[in-house]
């Protein structure tokens, strides 16, 4: 290490007690955290890349600084969903530090690990005050049986109104109205059951019909209509 002139001709001041950083809570713990191996957590977080034209919610279960489980979702963009595939190989078995200086691809993953890194090593996970945290596959939990992301869309013009696509039980296949044409209800296919079916060998118009539901005042509307064709 080099010193300046002036530092060298300085007379030296004990510093005195030396009490550590503040601790921060992990995962039912006070840790006072010195190094990258001092953090554990489980945690989300949400990326954008600079256009704003996707988002990706990162979700990261971390065990003495490393990455040992990652869950990516990302939305509003084709090319994210092959990044996507390439950072759930990248960031496995990564440190937080090895993680948070890794090109993943798109810059809306980048910048979900950042707001990550930024929870985690400020002790605000959520699994801070939870002893022992989070099992490894925890974050499937999000995705329920269907292990498919909670998806909301929705399309609406001031001319024609608005148009459910898809929500979180499935890909919307009817709109319910009343006399009035007003939403009150719709129909839908939980996708994720519907593939599970056919996999084991059930005919592809039954599996349809066995994945379907509805919500709402569905039945008994007035009128029903394709949200995409009408």
């Amino acid at each position: 290490m080099i010193y300046s002139t002036e530092v060298q001709h300085m007379c030296p001041v004990a510093k005195g007690a030396y009490h550590g950083p503040a601790p921060i809570p992990e995962e039912g713990k006070w840790v006072q955290a010195k190094e990258i191996r001092d953090i554990s957590g489980f945690t989300h977080g949400v990326g954008w890349c600079a256009p704003q034209q996707g988002a990706c919610k990162l979700t990261l279960n971390v065990k003495e600084g490393v990455i040992e489980e990652a869950l990516v979702e990302t939305l509003g963009c084709s090319g994210m969903t092959h990044s996507a595939a390439m950072a759930s190989e990248i960031l496995i078995g990564k440190t937080l530090l090895e993680a948070l200086n890794t090109d993943l691809v798109c810059d809306a993953i980048n910048t979900a690990m950042r707001e990550l890194f930024l929870q985690i090593v400020y002790g605000r996970t959520q699994t801070a005050f939870s002893e022992g945290g989070l099992p490894v596959g925890a974050s499937l939990e999000d995705l329920g049986k269907g292990l498919r992301s909670q998806v909301g869309t929705m399309f609406g013009t001031k001319a024609k109104g608005p148009r459910y696509l898809e929500m979180a039980e499935g890909y919307v296949t009817r709109i319910a109205l009343n006399k009035d044409d007003e939403i009150i209800g719709y129909e839908f296919v939980n996708l994720g059951k519907m593939m599970d079916a056919i996999k084991k060998g059930t005919d592809a118009n039954q599996a349809l019909e066995g994945a379907k539901g509805h919500y709402g005042q569905f039945d008994g509307a007035a009128k029903y209509i394709d949200p995409r064709h009408e």
